[in-house]
């Protein structure tokens, strides 16, 4: 049962990264037609429709005391504030470069996690980002053209920050379903993001071209609420820094699919910086663990219902 059950938790883990290797293309195009702001806005008001609506259709309950205020919390960091920062940088940097830089989330998050006192430094750890943060430094040697002002690069490392501290602090609330910790979170980080947009003085307009609803599209039913609910439900079952990997083995779709639909320099850096950041996601998340971490347990007892937390 245990090993039918990581098989899930696994199969949920590299298909969240594939959906979301889409993610970071498709909000160029987005940001091309539409304020940036805005595009996240309107993107995540439309996901939260949705998956309100799964709710409404399940019967899911919306949390209440201080399980409702960590879905808030975690929609604020992961949502509100981790996009806004993402879709400002990519008006300038290609979708590829972002989720390079954003492949340090593993290593500040296995770092918030030992300070919180969730996990332990281990070898293993280092092991993994090591290869991991080897083909990210390869992969961003090729990325870069030309220079790039700090204000863009500050805004990806914002979002880096953010997004490690989420997903360690929505382990110390009580359980949430994935459904509705994903449902409550994106409500709340669209309606950051809409604030945010009106006191920028966005346009909030809906997209004309073809290639612009795609991509809102896409990243409404797939990039978040397909991809966000799998990932809530690896956080849920593994370790925060054993389930951040995902965002070490995302940059290497991303960075194929701006290739063939942005048109991203690159070069040799992806054959060699590719297998390295592989094997960095294997050591550090995929690799069975011999001996069970502390910490690394599921949020709750595997015998619950759906209705709880998974």
């Amino acid at each position: 049962m245990k090993a039918r059950s990581d098989r899930a938790t696994l199969t949920a883990f590299l298909a969240s990264a594939i959906i979301a290797g889409g993610n970071g293309v498709s909000i160029r195009f987005s940001n091309r037609e539409l304020d940036p702001l805005w595009g996240a806005a309107l993107r995540f008001s439309l996901a939260a429709v949705v998956l309100l609506a799964i709710m409404a259709v399940l019967r899911l309950k919306l949390p209440r005391g201080r399980a409702l205020a960590g879905a808030v919390l975690f929609g604020t960091l992961n949502f509100g504030l981790v996009f806004a920062f993402i879709y400002f940088a990519l008006v300038r940097l290609h979708g590829g470069f972002v989720q390079v830089l954003f492949s340090l989330v593993p290593l500040v998050t296995l770092l918030l996690a030992v300070a919180w006192g969730q996990e332990r430094f281990t070898l293993t750890a280092l092991a993994g980002i090591a290869p991991a943060l080897a083909g990210i430094t390869v992969l961003s040697w090729q990325a870069i053209d030309g220079p790039i002002p700090v204000v863009y690069l500050l805004a990806v490392l914002g979002a880096v920050l953010c997004s490690a501290q989420a997903s360690v602090l929505v382990r110390a609330f009580p359980p949430v379903h994935p459904i509705t910790m994903t449902a409550v979170g994106i409500t709340v980080g669209a309606a950051l993001l809409l604030a945010g947009s009106a006191l920028r003085g966005d346009t909030w307009a809906l997209p004309h071209l073809a290639a612009t609803r795609w991509a809102v599209a896409y990243m409404v039913l797939g990039g978040s609420v397909g991809a966000f609910v799998l990932f809530m439900v690896v956080l849920q079952r593994w370790s925060a820094s054993r389930t951040s990997y995902i965002t070490v083995l995302i940059p290497v779709i991303t960075v194929v699919l701006s290739v063939w639909l942005d048109d991203e320099p690159v070069g040799v850096g992806l054959l060699l910086g590719g297998p390295l950041i592989l094997a960095g996601v294997y050591i550090g998340a995929i690799r069975p663990s011999r001996k069970p971490s502390p910490t690394a347990g599921p949020a709750q007892p595997s015998s619950r219902k759906p209705s709880a937390k998974v």
